[in-house]
């Protein structure tokens, strides 16, 4: 058995001024600017949220701008062949986690836990 639900959403934004974007989205959704300070995290900047909503993350990439969602499990592999199971392709693994596509064709990523009360709120597959 294990667990997922809804963890991020994300707005990438391909962008020469990561902070200029953020603060656009900050100003959205009346959020304050969290940096991310980390090494490895510069194209990265998260907006404070209540730990019970989805975290909203701003990401400078180099496709095209859009938005996606993260999908936060307890067991990443599990999580992505259920999700195969309902169609998803696997297309990149990237620092620990999967880049996925749906049968849609939106592109979205599976990672661990991101939130705190993700125990107590999470879907449980078996």
């Amino acid at each position: 058995m294990h667990k997922s639900r809804l963890g991020t959403l994300v707005i990438d934004c391909h962008s020469e001024d990561l902070d200029a974007d953020t603060g656009f989205w900050a100003r959205v959704f009346g959020c304050e600017v969290e940096r991310r300070d980390k090494p490895g995290d510069d194209a990265y900047r998260a907006l404070a949220t209540p730990d019970s909503d989805p975290k909203l993350l701003v990401q400078r990439v180099s496709h095209a701008s859009r938005v996606h969602l993260d999908i936060e499990t307890d067991d990443i592999e599990a999580e992505v062949q259920r999700l195969e199971k309902l169609g998803a392709v696997r297309l990149e693994r990237v620092r620990g986690w999967w880049v996925m596509q749906a049968t849609s064709g939106h592109r979205f990523c599976v990672v661990n836990p991101q939130r705190p009360d993700f125990e107590d709120h999470a879907n449980r597959w078996s």
